[in-house]
């Protein structure tokens, strides 16, 4: 908590451009059996023990002999500082399930207290969604009640300023399965005390009827799974497919481009019929667009690893997802200092996770980044690193060369996010009309120029998308920018579009090729037409 609080963090966030701060869960905790068996420990900490304590591990040494409302203080005085320099904070919060787990798990406080009633049984038979144990039951009022307490409890006292469920569709089921209608999910957006915090859904679990993206009632946002998957397609999977094959016709654009503005096939499903063009209930923001989260690869680790590296969890390489979408350029995993090949793959990693990141903050929707992704931070092709309180999971802070420009890269990217408005559109996007052009539109070009055509749309062998974000109109300033993604094996030659679209001086704002944006052109682009290197994006910037 201190850690986090100190001027040396708060300030490198404040460089790097982030305004919210999502923690994992500080809850109470304890580690497992089975772990502490084997000499680990949860270092995420999603097995909690207690709804309205803080974790004493994360305080410092003083505080945890000082007891527990010395804790306390240390997590009040950690928000106090991260709000006084400009960030929110948003706690991951577990009412899924308890540190008691299943059946065979230990009495230590909701068993104890009243077990039937807290816990989802069936006919007396532990009932289990989450893959965990011990499923809390959502249909229960002492549940509904506990819930809303601990809500309540810290944004009255802590003064937090959101909350990011874990498994949420557990909190919105019943007898018959999840319903955005459910008297729990009804209570925590109507209540007085909660109105206006930031509510973010991990929309899924593992019971029957689990995934529930773009299901969550208005004003959740939620986690996009499909932005995660579509992204790595792209410009990891697909590409290291048609490598192995050799084949050109592996992959496409289509699903990008509709991650790209705002996923709307996702979030407007809830919208009655007859809503005029343009409108919907929700917006492009309650997209929570991601790549990387604490579970799953690293950034890096997407572009060096094919397979999990498990190991060191204790379970033989058993736990945590095969299904990783990654790449590993040519090498499964680090390179030996004398390998021939190391400059020319480390290279071509680097470029990849730049490109990644600026499909990232340039997409429509609410963008999260994991902590040292912006550095290059690897878990050694560990993919569940949920017990690995070490190197593994560390942020490595020495200033290396390389991660520090790709945290300029980062920096870079948000900068170009708050400088044009057009890239947080408070509304899904609307296909532009050359002959007026404001924000809350797009649109799309293929290499030659030309608007795509239902047939490009379709072709599995393009691989390259260019995206026109018209500027905002009557901003002083303002331009159009055009957004060029190859995923493309070989350098591309990329026409800018013809009249009627925008004519205006263009120059390049960002190029993943380069290592870092202080590498950047300073002259305007000649002849309406770039070269884009293999597997890298340019953003350009249009005069109005």
């Amino acid at each position: 908590y201190a850690g986090l609080g100190h001027p040396a963090v708060t300030g490198y966030l404040r460089e790097l451009g982030v305004t919210s701060i999502e923690l994992l869960p500080i809850h109470a905790a304890m580690d497992e059996p089975h772990l502490t068996r084997l000499g680990l420990t949860n270092y995420w900490g999603y097995s909690t023990m207690s709804y309205f304590a803080p974790e004493p591990s994360l305080a410092t040494t003083a505080a945890q002999q000082a007891g527990a409302q010395a804790v306390l203080d240390e997590v009040k005085t950690m928000v106090r500082r991260l709000h006084a320099a400009g960030f929110e904070v948003i706690l991951d919060v577990v009412y899924n399930h308890t540190a008691e787990g299943g059946a065979e798990g230990p009495s230590l406080s909701l068993r104890g207290l009243d077990n039937l009633e807290y816990y989802w049984t069936d006919h007396g038979i532990p009932q289990d969604v989450t893959g965990t144990g011990g499923t809390l039951d959502p249909r229960s009022v002492h549940t509904m009640d506990l819930v809303l307490a601990s809500l309540r409890y810290w944004v009255q006292e802590v003064h937090v300023d959101g909350f990011r469920f874990d498994l949420a569709t557990t909190l919105g089921r019943d007898d018959r399965g999840f319903r955005a209608d459910h008297p729990l999910l009804r209570a925590i957006v109507t209540d007085p005390v909660l109105r206006g915090v930031k509510l973010i859904a991990e929309p899924w679990d593992v019971g029957t009827g689990g995934w529930q993206t773009g299901n969550f009632p208005v004003p959740f946002a939620e986690w996009n799974d499909a932005f995660r998957d579509d992204v790595r397609s792209f410009w990891l999977s697909d590409r290291a497919a048609r490598r192995r094959s050799g084949e050109s016709g592996i992959g496409g654009v289509r699903d990008l481009a509709t991650r790209l503005a705002g996923s709307s096939d996702m979030f407007t499903r809830q919208d009655p019929p007859g809503l005029p063009p343009g409108r919907s209930l929700r917006a492009p923001w309650a997209s929570v667009n991601y790549v990387t989260a604490h579970d799953g690869f690293t950034l890096h680790d997407l572009t060096a690893y094919e397979s999990k590296h498990n190991e060191a969890n204790g379970e033989d390489n058993r736990d945590g997802t095969s299904d990783n979408r990654s790449f590993h350029h040519g090498h499964e995993g680090e390179l030996p200092l004398e390998d021939p090949r190391r400059a020319e793959i480390e290279g071509a990693r680097r470029r990849t996770a730049r490109s990644i990141l600026a499909t990232l903050l340039l997409a429509s929707g609410t963008p999260m980044l994991t902590a040292g992704d912006e550095r290059g931070r690897t878990q050694r092709g560990n993919n569940n690193a949920y017990c690995q309180d070490n190197e593994i999971s560390w942020v490595d802070w020495r200033r290396r060369r390389p991660a520090e420009q790709l945290r300029e890269t980062v920096v870079r990217l948000l900068q170009l996010r708050g400088e044009h408005p057009q890239l947080r559109s408070p509304q899904f996007l609307r296909p532009a009309d050359p002959e007026a052009l404001d924000a809350g539109q797009i649109a799309w070009f293929d290499r030659s120029g030309a608007p795509m055509t239902h047939e490009a749309w379709m072709d599995p062998a393009q691989h390259v998308l260019v995206m026109l974000r018209p500027a905002v109109s009557g901003r002083e300033g303002a331009e159009h920018l055009l957004v060029i993604l190859s995923g493309a094996e070989e350098e591309t030659a990329v026409h800018l579009p013809a009249a009627p679209w925008p004519q205006g001086p263009a120059r390049v704002l960002l190029d993943t090729a380069l290592e870092s944006p202080q590498e950047l052109p300073t002259g305007p682009v000649a002849d309406r037409r770039v070269t884009v290197a293999p597997g890298s994006v340019q953003v350009l910037g249009l005069a109005v």
